[in-house]
C-alpha cells in the first residue's frame, strides 16, 4: 500500500531515499524517479541542492 505522506524510504534507497521517497508518493518506479533525477542533472539548475534539501527535510520514513 503506498504511504500519503512524502517520507525518505528504508527499504528502496541508494543514497539518502529521497527518489525512493518521491516514487512511492506519486505512484512511479524508483528506478523511473532516479533516471529522472539524473537526465535533469544534465541541464543547468539547483537539482543538487533540491536533492540535499529534501534529504535533511523529509522525514525517515
Amino acid at each position: 500500500m503506498a504511504s500519503t505522506g512524502l517520507v525518505r524510504t528504508r527499504d528502496n534507497k541508494v543514497i539518502a531515499g529521497v527518489c525512493g521517497g518521491l516514487a512511492r508518493r506519486f505512484g512511479l518506479s524508483p528506478f523511473l524517479v532516479r533516471v529522472l533525477f539524473v537526465l535533469s542533472c544534465l541541464i543547468p539548475g539547483p537539482q543538487v541542492l533540491i536533492y540535499i534539501a529534501l534529504w535533511i527535510v523529509m522525514p525517515q520514513g
